[in-house]
C-alpha cells in the first residue's frame, strides 16, 4: 500500500480516470461520486507533525477539505469541520475516520455565505476545540456558465460570497484567537493563472484569493502568523459533477495536464500539512501549486 512517503512514478501513482457522465445537485457528495475520490483513508500516514494543534477547515466534508482534515487529524491535530447541512453524510464519515485514528473532531454545519454563520462558526470551533491556531479557508463554489450573458447576478454574487467574502469574515473572526505560530491556509486554484472561459466568476475569485493571501501575509508577519495558499489543478471531487464542469468534459477530466491524469484529494493533503507545520516556518505569502505539472507564473 502506498502512502505519501512512497517513491514511484507520479504519472502512474493513480490511474487515469475516465468517469461516466454524471450529475449531482449542488453541493455534491463524495458518497455518490463515481469513481470514488481517494481522500487518503487507506494511505495517509501521520507522524505527529501537528500534535496539539487546533484546526478549523471549511469544506471539510469532501474532496480537498476532507483529505486535509483527515491528514490533520492523523498528524495529531484536533479538527473542527465546516460544511453545508446537506453534506452531513460525508462529514460524519470524515469525523469517524479522525476519531478512529485517536483524534478529536467536531462538525459545525452551516452556510459560510452568511456572515453571521461565519462568526458563529469560529466561536463554536474555538469553544469546541478549546482554542484555534490553524485555519484552512477551503470551501468553494464553482458553477460553469458558457456565456457571460447567462451568468446571473445571483450566481456571481453567491460565488464571491462563498469564495472570497466568507474567507474575509472567517479570518477576521479567527484573528483574535490566533497567536504567534498560528497558520492560515487559503485554497486558490490554477484558474487564478489559467482561467477557463466558462468559469469567469470562479476564476476571478481565485485570483482575488491569491492577492488576499499575499497582502495579509505581510500584515500578519509581525504578529508571527503565517498566511499561505495552495493552488490545486484538476482534482477529482464532487465539485466537478455538481455543475462545476459540463458533462461532456467529465469523461476526460484532468487528462490535459503534463501528468496526463487528474489529481486525487489525497495528493493535496501533504501540501496543507507542510504549510501548517513548523517545517514551513520561513514560508509566508506563498502559493504552492499542486497541479500535475502545469506551468504557472
Amino acid at each position: 500500500m502506498i502512502d505519501q512517503y512512497s517513491f514511484d512514478d507520479p504519472t502512474k501513482r493513480y490511474q487515469r480516470i475516465a468517469p461516466p457522465e454524471q450529475h449531482q445537485p449542488e453541493p455534491g457528495l463524495d458518497a455518490d461520486l463515481e469513481p470514488r475520490a481517494d481522500l487518503g483513508e487507506h494511505s495517509y500516514r501521520g507522524t505527529g507533525r501537528l500534535l496539539g494543534r487546533k484546526a478549523l477547515v471549511t469544506g471539510a466534508d469532501s474532496g480537498i477539505g476532507a483529505a486535509t482534515a483527515l491528514a490533520f487529524g492523523r498528524e495529531g491535530a484536533d479538527v473542527a469541520l465546516s460544511y453545508l447541512p446537506a453534506e452531513q453524510e460525508d462529514a460524519e464519515r470524515i469525523i469517524a475516520l479522525i476519531e478512529a485514528a485517536g483524534g478529536k473532531a467536531i462538525g459545525i454545519p452551516g452556510d459560510i455565505s452568511d456572515p453571521e454563520f461565519c462568526r458563529r462558526l469560529v466561536h463554536e470551533a474555538v469553544h469546541g476545540l478549546d482554542g484555534l491556531d490553524l485555519l484552512v479557508n477551503n470551501a468553494g463554489k464553482q458553477v460553469y456558465s458558457e456565456r457571460l450573458e447567462d451568468l446571473s447576478d445571483e450566481q456571481f454574487e453567491q460565488t464571491y460570497r462563498t469564495n472570497v467574502f466568507a474567507m474575509f469574515w472567517i479570518t477576521k473572526a479567527a484573528l483574535p484567537h490566533l497567536g504567534p505560530g498560528s497558520t492560515i491556509i487559503n485554497t486558490t486554484s490554477i484558474q487564478a493563472y489559467n482561467p477557463s472561459p466558462i468559469l469567469v466568476d470562479y476564476a476571478s475569485t481565485k485570483a482575488a484569493i491569491n492577492a488576499f493571501t499575499k497582502s495579509l501575509a505581510q500584515q500578519l508577519a509581525e504578529r508571527g502568523i503565517r498566511v499561505n495558499a495552495v493552488a490545486p489543478g484538476p482534482i477529482w471531487t464532487p465539485l466537478q459533477v455538481s455543475d462545476g464542469q459540463p458533462q461532456e468534459k467529465i469523461v476526460a477530466f484532468g487528462q490535459a495536464t503534463p501528468f496526463g491524469r487528474a489529481g486525487q484529494p489525497a495528493e493535496l493533503a501533504p501540501a496543507y500539512v507542510f504549510l501548517a507545520s513548523a517545517e514551513s516556518s520561513y514560508v509566508s505569502g506563498e502559493t504552492l501549486n499542486v497541479n500535475g505539472g502545469s506551468p504557472t507564473p
